[in-house]
């Protein structure tokens, strides 16, 4: 079947459901800290930065699922039948198809919010289809599956919002929270693997709940995620903004009272943990942009 055909020969819903609009909070909410860091006015910006939300959302990570999708279309089919591809929803070669186009229309759109932007793009496509493709497969490994991702997600989408808010000009306290909240989100890929313990073990991939188990994984992740924090406060008093360094440091603390439940079973509690604690994660990233607006 040619490329064209596969592409045109399938339901748009099907399409979406391989995009997983789900997934496209995290980096669209880390772009919205870039935005925010940046300390740029957003009067006359808001084309550009609709086509950053695009971006970051739709189309990086919405690429980033199609290739992961095809990849693990064996893995998917012990762990998740119902997905298009083991379910034969998206026949033949469309995902494949799919993820290559969309990778494509994701640097096009990069190029032309600028330079740093595009490398920004580049770097975060070539870690996904690294994670997901041979002979890379990063998720193989839990601990460098977690930090591509977590780099993705998280500090290469607040990189861009705040490159396409400055012409490209990146301050260090921009690129210390971006890389601190990627360290962070290394723990949050973690417990985004307690769901699929059975088929990874059966299939070898090695995620850390498959390597750890499942409460020793979920003290590391919690651990990563802690230090993270707690090192995005220190540098908030260090660069005199001791209010919101206070304001880190109490959502810490009522993560901490939810990580202590978490850990009593991890592997059924990890998607209300995602639903709690990883809520106030991500209000402390827009607590901390706001802080280094004028930095």
């Amino acid at each position: 079947m040619s490329a064209k055909l596969s592409l045109t020969s399938v339901s748009p819903f099907v399409a979406l459901e391989l995009l997983k609009p789900v997934t496209w909070f995290p980096p669209m909410w880390a772009f919205a800290c870039g935005v925010v860091a940046s300390g740029a006015s957003t009067h006359g910006h808001w084309p550009l930065i609709a086509a950053g939300v695009l971006l970051a959302g739709p189309l990086v990570c919405g690429s980033s699922q199609v290739v992961n999708d095809w990849f693990d279309r064996h893995v998917d089919a012990i762990n998740e039948p119902q997905r298009p591809i083991p379910s034969g929803r998206a026949p033949g070669r469309f995902a494949l198809h799919m993820a290559i186009v969309w990778s494509a229309l994701s640097l096009l759109v990069a190029a032309a919010l600028g330079t740093t932007v595009l490398l920004a793009a580049s770097v975060g496509l070539a870690l996904a289809w690294a994670y997901s493709a041979p002979p890379f497969r990063l998720k193989l490994n839990g601990w460098w599956g977690g930090a591509a991702c977590g780099i993705c997600y998280e500090g290469l989408a607040w990189v861009t919002g705040t490159a396409v808010m400055t012409g490209g000009h990146l301050s260090m306290p921009t690129l210390v929270l971006a890389a601190l909240y990627s360290f962070g989100a290394h723990g949050i890929m973690t417990l985004n693997d307690f769901k699929s313990i059975d088929g990874d073990r059966q299939t070898g991939v090695r995620t850390l709940p498959v390597q750890l188990g499942a409460e020793r994984a979920a003290r590391v992740a919690c651990v990563v995620m802690v230090a993270s924090q707690l090192l995005v406060m220190a540098c908030l008093f260090a660069w005199d903004r001791p209010f919101y360094g206070v304001a880190i440091g109490a959502l810490v603390v009522a993560q901490t009272h939810l990580m202590r439940r978490l850990l009593g079973d991890p592997a059924a509690l990890a998607p209300w943990y995602n639903a709690t604690g990883i809520s106030l994660f991500v209000l402390g990233m827009m607590i901390s942009a706001v802080a280094i607006r004028a930095l």
